[in-house]
């Protein structure tokens, strides 16, 4: 975390966008976690993640033209299927073999889930199994509820900075300083907060909100919220009221080892919240957008002075698990042996 990159996780699953931004017959190249990636929905409206590169001459396939089927390479026409194998070779005369199927551009597993397209991006060539045989399911929603609302910025920061962003519980009142939000940094208030392990991370234990504030009365009596962080860089933060639920998912998909994808979603249960989505997005761009201009700062200083950075407790402390989930998760790979969360119940304690 001392400089500005990070090492990248893999033998995980990352959210690419909303499967809304894939429309049938279409396809959308990204470059993620350094790789060159095509993702695309077939005319069965099923998607599905290339690797963005024609083995032939290397030109990207994204160039080609897809028929809902197989794409064809714009340089010489080679035809590939949604799972990489090559069906077609124009240039081939009659008499000259060449056995297609053995040539491949190579292919990603792809699952559409709540409105999301995951990628699973193996250490090797292996394909999803165990504890990430499926990517994640956030809670509450069905697999085919999509969010309300979605929002993505590009932060030119590594994936370690990103995440320190997500979990710092006390850069509010200075970066978050919008009229409808925090106005005034000298009203910090002291904050207690038990926290326990959880699957690849760890959680915010749920407890209960101001009842006094006017949004959370929009969801009912009793409104209780739970925050969890998990790998590869996903924070889920869900509220429930005894009405209503709001499901937050913030996560990070590396570009490359300096610069980082941050989407924020939500998901919402009251369907008057639906028409104010271009409102919501709105404020959501505003929000987020006040971190992306702290990293931005924050790179300047590192280019300049490449300082040691530090930690303290309790306010950085998640800071410190997020390095240690991670480092557990990258040691069990290289040892061969299962993930063993290495964090203990804590009460954190701040002002903010």
């Amino acid at each position: 975390m001392q400089g500005l990159t990070a090492t990248l996780l893999r033998g995980l699953w990352y959210v690419a966008l909303p499967a809304a931004d894939v429309k049938p017959g279409a396809m959308v190249a990204k470059t993620l976690l350094g790789e060159p990636v095509l993702i695309g929905r077939g005319r069965d409206g099923k998607v599905f993640a290339l690797r963005d590169i024609c083995p032939h001459r290397g030109i990207p396939l994204s160039y080609g033209k897809f028929d809902g089927d197989t794409i064809a390479c714009s340089y010489h026409g080679w035809r590939f299927g949604r799972d990489g194998v090559c069906t077609e070779i124009p240039s081939l005369r009659e008499d000259q073999k060449v056995d297609a199927s053995r040539i491949r551009c190579g292919a990603y597993s792809c699952v559409e889930r709540q409105g999301l397209v995951w990628v699973y991006f193996p250490k090797a060539d292996e394909a999803p199994s165990g504890r990430e045989a499926e990517p994640p399911a956030l809670p509450v929603f069905a697999d085919d509820v999509a969010p309300a609302m979605s929002i993505m910025l590009p932060f030119p920061c590594s994936t370690d900075h990103a995440a320190f962003g997500l979990m710092d519980p006390t850069h509010a009142a200075f970066v978050h300083t919008s009229w409808w939000f925090k106005k005034d940094a000298s009203k910090l208030r002291p904050k207690e907060k038990a926290f326990e392990p959880s699957e690849l991370g760890w959680r915010m234990v749920r407890h209960a909100l101001p009842p006094q504030n006017i949004v959370y009365k929009l969801l009912g009596q009793n409104v209780t919220t739970e925050i969890s962080y998990r790998l590869p860089g996903l924070r889920v933060e869900e509220i429930r009221g005894d009405r209503h639920a709001v499901v937050g998912l913030t996560a990070i998909t590396p570009v490359d080892n300096e610069h980082t994808e941050v989407w924020q979603m939500f998901w919402v249960s009251m369907g008057w919240a639906k028409p104010l989505r271009p409102l919501f997005e709105h404020l959501m761009r505003v929000f987020l957008d006040q971190d992306r201009v702290v990293v931005v700062r924050q790179r300047e200083g590192l280019e300049k002075a490449s300082p040691r950075l530090m930690l303290i407790n309790d306010a950085d402390t998640q800071a410190r698990w997020w390095m240690r989930v991670k480092d557990e998760w990258m040691e069990a790979q290289e040892a061969g042996r299962p993930f063993a969360n290495p964090l203990k119940p804590m009460v954190l304690r701040w002002r903010s």
